[in-house]
């Protein structure tokens, strides 16, 4: 299964897992007294769209390079991204609007049930997120780590309101509002997740240099090319799943045109051949005069 495909059945699986636990969510919070759970069903709710937004933008991404994008059209992985943290954003802000409000408001002390509802939904939001964040690491996919962090933000939401429900039933009256405190917490913390998924994304749309690792990668394997004596310039863009590569490669300055040519798509395609990720490889033939 290639990356893209990969990231697809991947994403699939984030937008099942997102709707039946809105649903759960939504069902316990309301029959059990529980505003954390509602704010968590909220948040839930919002990976929905988002999981359907990260699924266009993959499907989108796969389309082959044309006239109008010779590059392909990768770049709208971190545009999607930015919309996936936008919806990170608005449903922190709405948890933490309405734990100020429920904070306010006198209510009954949630269900001791719905700790079992929540234990179950940490363990799930937790694997879902190893999970999802192995694949985008994976397959390089940039909107895929981001949907993986609305797992990780969703299993935190989760976990402040087992804390939460778990103070209100133990110290009974006047701890009422325990679980809306720690919904009101899981809130900026899903707002301080927003900046670290937001972060990369801006880096990758700016073409920011942050490849060192397959930069050296590359200098590497273009010494196993014959003819190839060493290579100076090398930088890198991230496009979707896929690396665009300009390199500088040096060869005997006494050989002729077309050798130096021969040389350049050689090392071209042995680049492309030992790192599949690397999409457009441009090289440019530098003449080493020394002997």
């Amino acid at each position: 299964m290639n990356d893209e495909k990969a990231a697809i059945r991947t994403t699939y699986f984030s937008l099942i897992g997102n709707i039946s636990l809105a649903l759960i969510k939504g069902l316990a919070g309301v029959f059990g007294n529980s505003y954390a759970l509602i704010a968590d069903a909220i948040e839930s709710t919002t990976d929905i769209f988002s999981s359907l937004l990260v699924l266009f933008g993959l499907k989108y991404a796969k389309r082959p390079a044309d006239t109008n994008h010779p590059y392909g059209h990768g770049k709208i992985e971190p545009l999607i991204t930015f919309i996936v943290v936008a919806f990170l954003v608005v449903s922190a802000t709405v948890i933490a609007y309405e734990s100020i409000e429920n904070i306010r408001t006198p209510h009954k002390v949630p269900k001791a049930w719905t700790l079992l509802v929540l234990g179950a939904i940490i363990i799930w939001k937790e694997w879902s997120y190893r999970l999802v964040s192995k694949k985008g690491r994976e397959t390089n996919s940039s909107s895929l780590l981001a949907d993986a962090w609305h797992h990780r933000s969703d299993a935190i939401t989760s976990v402040m309101a087992f804390i939460g429900i778990s103070i209100a039933l133990i110290f009974g009256k006047g701890y009422e509002t325990a679980d809306d405190w720690a919904a009101l917490f899981a809130s900026g913390f899903i707002l301080y997740n927003s900046y670290l998924i937001f972060r990369p994304a801006l880096g990758e749309i700016m073409d920011e240099h942050q490849y060192d690792d397959l930069i050296e990668e590359i200098r590497e394997v273009s010494l196993q090319v014959p003819g190839v004596r060493y290579t100076e310039k090398c930088f890198i863009r991230k496009s979707g799943m896929q690396f665009h590569v300009d390199l500088h490669a040096s060869v005997d300055g006494c050989i002729s045109v077309e050798e130096g040519h021969d040389i350049a798509h050689e090392l071209q395609d042995h680049l492309k051949r030992q790192i599949p990720n690397l999409f457009h490889v441009l090289i440019h033939i530098e003449p080493d005069i020394k002997n």
